[in-house]
């Protein structure tokens, strides 16, 4: 990601942070390069196991050109992906995690290597693009359905 490009991911997460310059702070300091930042302002963040996670995010780049921000974590056991503040009150899925208002989210520098065991797989843009709700839905449901139809992978 480009210079302006990672100046403009920063400032879109930061300004959900109740303290900005303490968050900027923590990604240049902080030996992990990682802050904590509120879920349920500007992007809630549905958390998928790995398993579920990973052919999911392969169907959904199929579906569109660039989702929105996805995290990983240590060891790619889980997967976080921001969509649209609100997303977490309504969605009833089973196995995946909600983390909306009232929750934070560990979140590494979007323009470098983060030593705490979560990165982006795709950082944002500062655009302020999210994952349609509805599109992962149904990126899950053809993941999967084709996992059950190989017997479970």
């Amino acid at each position: 990601m480009a210079g302006a490009g990672v100046k403009a991911a920063v400032e879109w997460l930061v300004s959900v942070a109740p303290d900005p310059d303490a968050c900027r702070w923590e990604w240049e300091r902080n030996p992990r390069g990682i802050a904590l930042l509120p879920a349920g302002r500007r992007w809630d963040v549905l958390v998928l196991p790995g398993e579920l996670g990973y052919p999911t995010l392969d169907v959904l780049t199929r579906l569109i050109d660039r989702p929105g921000p996805v995290l990983s974590d240590f060891g790619n056991a889980r997967m976080g992906f921001f969509v649209p503040p609100g997303t977490v009150a309504h969605w009833v899925g089973t196995g995946v995690r909600g983390v909306g208002p009232g929750t934070w989210i560990v979140v590494p520098h979007p323009g470098r290597a983060s030593n705490g065991g979560v990165r982006w797989l795709i950082p944002p843009d500062g655009s302020g693009t999210l994952t349609d709700a509805t599109l992962l839905e149904l990126a899950m449901h053809e993941t999967a359905a084709g996992q059950a139809e190989r017997g479970g992978d």
